[in-house]
């Protein structure tokens, strides 16, 4: 990506009829965190003059006895000891000459005097890390859309997390430990966080463009896997959207490559505690689940050495199970609800079949269903029932296509008949070698909430169910 989009606002300029320093001037007298800046005016000489500044620890336009102080001075106060060159015309938003991650004043410098002599206004402001485990984004009215790695054009791209306001600033609260500053009223307001203080105000959150109610508003888009799930972990972005949703999830800390650990949820009263893995996206079944405290930093080591599929582990409260199990819903729109008695762990795995459900258990998850369906729509969910109240241990977004007689519908020209209770790693194995229009024909039962169900659904092969 090209770093030169981690600096500036896009055009405040072109939308409010100012200069661009003049357009940040006025984001900071809004009381917004405005990335570091001097900016420059081209004299009849070919020089610069110094017209507006909001550097750190120095009051606002700061009088600079000259371009080079200002320079060494921006330098100086930028974490990054790096700061950036835009130079533009005052008729037009787009930028002209940008020049990225300048680490020397004197060099600086003399770049901005040759822009000058082509009669350019410049702009210098500190350099701002988008890869620092932050995100951008746009706050546009109750809706909240932001993603890692990149600046607030994010929401122009597929895969933005897209949020209602309040939940995302408490997911952001959580996963970062601040409260980010988005008070964006009625209008459109582009912004990024960082984990650390930036800015001339020396804050975590940092303002780059407003415009006042100049959109229409939009509706949150909630889904997953994105971008943001991809940095914090599938299953730790499911759970926190379910805890936001108002579902009991136990206390969880997640353990992350790219973010310091963070928690939430409810205590469950016990002490013993799961490990679980948390790929990037849902791997059913693939990585390791563990009852009793582990080396997070060594399972991560382990099972993802090259460090791009598992994004962090969470550490969670264990429930006293009294009945576990999953929940779906199958192609025809029914809710089905499997579990048993105990802990569920070797029914996820397609080891134990499902058992009869007392009825106070089946309302308790078809409760909780109703109540996620409300706030989210159709999902899925993993759950543990201790006796009075029912947790959710995981969370996915989307129904399913299953029917009782095809855990994933379809027509192929040949079929492949399978044991069901073929171990996950050997159906794994099964499904690379699959030649083209071929589909699976399962022997035996299969439980329709299992990893290997949701496995198969995952690989959407053709497969039928011959008990």
């Amino acid at each position: 990506m090209n770093p030169s989009e981690s600096t500036l606002p896009t055009s405040p300029a072109k939308a409010q009829g100012l200069r661009k320093d003049k357009a940040l001037v006025a984001l900071a007298d809004r009381g917004g965190n405005v990335a570091q800046f001097v900016s420059f005016v081209p004299t009849t000489d070919g020089t610069l003059h110094v017209a507006y500044s909001r550097v750190a620890g120095f009051a606002a336009d700061h009088p600079f006895p000259d371009v080079e102080t200002a320079l060494r001075s921006l330098l100086e106060k930028s974490p990054a000891r790096s700061i950036n060159l835009r130079s533009y015309t005052p008729d037009s938003p787009r930028s002209r000459t940008f020049l990225y991650g300048l680490t020397d004043a004197a060099v600086a410098l003399e770049a901005a005097e040759g822009l000058a002599g082509e009669g350019l206004y410049v702009i210098a402001n500190e350099t701002i890390d988008i890869h620092d485990g932050g995100v951008s984004g746009v706050v546009l009215g109750d809706m909240i859309e932001f993603a890692p790695d990149d600046t607030p054009r994010c929401v122009e791209k597929p895969g933005v997390a897209s949020l209602p306001i309040a939940w995302g600033q408490s997911i952001l609260k959580t996963v970062y430990g601040f409260l980010p500053a988005l008070d964006a009223g009625a209008g459109r307001l582009e912004f990024s966080i960082h984990p650390e203080r930036r800015g001339w105000r020396q804050d975590h959150t940092l303002v780059w463009e407003y415009e006042d109610g100049s959109a229409s508003v939009g509706k949150p888009a909630l889904h997953w896997p994105n971008r943001f799930s991809r940095l914090i972990g599938d299953k730790a972005f499911g759970l926190l959207v379910a805890h936001e949703a108002g579902l009991a999830v136990p206390w969880t800390t997640v353990i992350g490559r790219r973010v310091p650990p963070f928690s939430f949820g409810t205590r469950t009263g016990e002490t013993e505690v799961w490990i679980r893995t948390c790929p990037t996206e849902p791997e059913p079944g693939r990585y390791s689940t563990f009852k009793g405290w582990r080396d997070p930093y060594r399972l991560l080591a382990e099972e993802d050495p090259d460090g791009d599929r598992i994004m962090s582990v969470l550490r969670q409260d264990a429930v006293p199970a009294r009945y576990s199990g999953a929940a779906i819903i199958g192609g025809d729109g029914t809710l089905v609800i499997e579990g048993l008695a105990g802990e569920g762990d070797r029914l996820m795995l397609g080891e134990q079949l499902p058992e009869m459900l007392p009825p106070l258990v089946r309302d308790a998850v078809a409760a909780a269903y109703v109540r996620a369906e409300q706030a989210l729509g159709p999902v899925r969910f993993e759950w543990v029932f201790d006796g009075e109240r029912l947790w959710v241990v995981q969370l996915h977004i989307g129904a399913t296509e299953s029917m009782p007689d095809a855990l994933v519908p379809g027509e192929a020209e040949n079929w492949l008949e399978l044991d069901a209770q073929t171990p996950l790693h050997e159906l794994r194995q099964h499904l690379e070698a699959l030649p083209i229009n071929t589909g699976l024909r399962l022997i035996g039962v299969v439980n329709a909430t299992s990893h290997i169900a949701d496995l198969l659904r995952k690989a959407g092969v053709p497969t039928r169910i011959a008990k």
